[in-house]
């Protein structure tokens, strides 16, 4: 089993929304690889930062780099063609189109051959309910399948990186442990890297390599699942 991808490497990254600076001074890693956990209590930049690296925000200072490709100024496309995947906060998915639509779409991210090869059966694998559902209208799924959906439009494109915005918010129990284990199946193959921003502490614990905490734009903490202590990380983490 080997391990794949890129370094992310994030430096002195400032970020926000016309003159309002929400990020200052990011500099954070995510290795081949690893899962790592960004968290913090909302509104403290954690989603304004996930875009940032997508390419949806332009940073206003700082670098991101993937490998050896600089993308702090390209385009969406160029992350997603450099083998980053994203799944917002929220799902996102196209509620006219059916589920494969949708599975097709993010195969527009992948391009070339895997464009050509189609859906991979391992999606399905990972999400069973959407093979049976294939010609069933995105919004007429339930939210928990609507982030199941998210998740595999993901992965249909084989991404190296995958940046996942808390999939498991407002999610039904069940489909919350359905998508645990695919992270976890992600981390044991280790052929691709997880930026996970999730407030589940005890979830974080069990699957992070290695946490950033965010609080008012920075980082506030970092380090190992051992070195953090649980006190430090939840003072940041409490309204």
């Amino acid at each position: 089993m080997t391990k794949a991808g890129n370094t992310l490497t994030i430096d002195k990254l400032a970020s926000g929304y016309g003159e309002s600076m929400v990020l200052r001074e990011i500099t954070m890693k995510v290795r081949p690889g690893q899962v790592v956990c960004l968290m913090g209590r909302n509104g403290v930049g954690k989603t304004t930062l996930m875009k940032t690296i997508m390419g949806l925000i332009k940073p206003k200072n700082g670098t991101i780099r993937y490998g050896e490709q600089e993308l702090t100024a390209a385009p969406p496309y160029r992350h997603a063609r450099a083998g980053i995947g994203y799944v917002p906060q929220g799902r996102d998915i196209f509620s006219q189109l059916t589920v494969e639509e949708n599975l097709k779409i993010g195969l527009e991210a992948a391009g070339g051959s895997l464009r050509k090869a189609g859906i991979p059966e391992s999606v399905y694998e990972k999400f069973p309910v959407l093979g049976q559902m294939l010609k069933r209208k995105g919004g007429d799924l339930s939210g928990g399948q609507q982030q199941q959906l998210a998740i595999a439009r993901a992965l249909v494109a084989e991404p190296k990186l995958l940046l996942l915005d808390e999939p498991m918010e407002g999610i039904q129990p069940s489909i919350v442990m359905d998508i645990e284990r695919v992270i976890e199946s992600i981390k044991a193959n280790q052929s691709m890297s997880v930026l996970l921003v999730e407030q589940s502490l005890t979830f974080a614990t069990s699957i992070a390599d290695y946490y950033y905490v965010l609080d008012k734009g920075m980082i506030v903490a970092e380090g190992t699942p051992a070195s953090l202590s649980e006190d430090q990380v939840r003072k940041h983490l409490a309204v």
